[in-house]
């Protein structure tokens, strides 16, 4: 999965997707902080690739891509809609291919701009980068090359706070970055970091008006934050492999970015900072259960903004959740399964 797929909807409930065999699934709150209810299909009897992208617009819908299957040897990409929590996602519809027909050419990202429409972003045969945006009536823009070479693994995709998108892709020996020069505008590839990265392991957030950071892990295992058009910034050793969940939370009265990750230990690993003060230090404390090689983790705040954290197996299925307790410094419930 590439992206938030812990999220809180417009009305408060927090909902998760995951991906099965041939279908993604998605569960959701019964209310606000409540129980959950069971797995969901998108798109009804639809069948889609074990592959999805998620993004999350400032109207708290949900964009889901995935990659369905065509004809044989081929697939495109298709696109749903997941206004509120407890209602069934959009059917899945078609978006197409970046090289307009063809095999699966790598996982996709998509980001969501201040007027609400996606931007799907995924690599081409070419190993560059190919874009689609919703228009504002409806119906998908054509296909636009943003150009780029030697993109490896899944790009990700992140809209700043003052409604831009931005993306980010790691290449041998270093990361591009396309970036909106205005709201609606094609991203342009302003800027190439070279640096050690480790394809798979990037993250990024919207972290000021005017930066969007991104989190990698260099070929040493230690993780490091950028802002373009800066330099990059150590922060400590990777806890484990893959990429960081980020979010940016106020503890004890300080704007603080919140990172974490499942550790080589199994368990959660969690480090935060002073959001965009990476001098200042961090480091991990561990947190619940041994997990499964697979399992994912990811970080999202509920209707009374307590920071959530939640680990999927989608090897066995289990979704486990904890939530902040209110008291200082980050202490957290004991884990559970939903």
């Amino acid at each position: 999965m590439n992206g938030d797929w812990l999220i809180r909807g417009r009305d408060g409930r927090l909902s998760v997707y995951l991906t099965s065999d041939d279908a993604v699934l998605c569960r959701a709150e019964r209310a606000p902080g409540g129980s959950w209810d069971g797995p969901r299909r998108v798109g009804g009897n639809q069948k889609v690739h074990p592959v999805l992208a998620v993004g999350q617009g400032a109207d708290g819908y949900a964009h889901l891509v995935s990659w369905r299957p065509t004809v044989k040897a081929e697939a495109g990409l298709v696109h749903s809609t997941h206004y509120r929590p407890l209602l069934a996602p959009l059917d899945w519809a078609p978006v197409g291919h970046p090289d307009k027909k063809g095999a699966r050419t790598g996982p996709p990202a998509v980001a969501v701009d201040a007027q609400g429409r996606a931007h799907v972003f995924v690599r081409d045969t070419a190993t560059g980068i190919r874009m689609v945006a919703q228009k504002e009536k409806g119906g998908w823009e054509p296909w636009r090359d943003l150009k780029g070479e030697g993109v490896e693994g899944a790009p990700v995709a992140v809209t700043g706070e003052r409604g831009r998108v931005e993306v980010y892709a790691a290449v041998p020996g270093g990361v591009l970055h396309w970036r909106q020069g205005e709201p609606g505008g094609q991203p342009v590839l302003e800027e190439a970091l070279e640096a050690p990265v480790r394809p798979g392991t990037l993250r990024a957030l919207a972290t000021s008006p005017e930066h969007t950071t991104l989190f990698y892990t260099d070929d040493s295992g230690d993780l490091w934050a950028w802002r373009p058009g800066t330099k990059p910034a150590p922060l400590l050793a990777a806890a484990g492999a893959g990429p960081v969940a980020a979010i940016r939370c106020e503890l004890d009265g300080h704007d603080c970015t919140l990172l974490a990750q499942r550790s080589a230990s199994g368990r959660v690993a969690f480090a935060a900072y002073p959001t965009e003060q990476e001098s200042a230090g961090a480091w991990w404390t561990e947190s619940g259960p041994p997990l499964p090689a697979d399992a994912e983790v990811a970080l999202a705040t509920d209707h009374e903004d307590r920071v959530v954290a939640a680990t999927l197996s989608p090897s066995t299925g289990r979704l486990l959740l904890s939530r902040r307790k209110d008291e200082p410094v980050l202490a957290l419930t004991a884990w559970q399964e939903v």
